[in-house]
């Protein structure tokens, strides 16, 4: 998925705002775009983005906790 950077974007923000997670994802990013490294922390304005692909996503189960047996 492409997409452009905001102004005052960060790469972890951008991840949040597209995929709604970060886990994994900004690793994934910087790997897929290693010129982003250039720029730091803040992105330009208008800088185009390769994100990766959303992984299907399992919900967590929680055990389950009895007070009385």
């Amino acid at each position: 998925m492409q997409v452009r950077a905001q102004q005052n974007d960060t790469i972890d923000l951008l991840v949040w705002r597209h995929l709604g997670s970060t886990a994994g994802y900004v690793e994934e990013t910087l790997e897929l775009n290693p010129a982003l490294a250039k720029y730091g922390p803040v992105l330009p304005h208008g800088t185009p983005v390769t994100l990766p692909e959303p992984k299907a996503s399992t919900p967590k189960t929680l055990p389950i906790v009895q007070l009385w047996d």
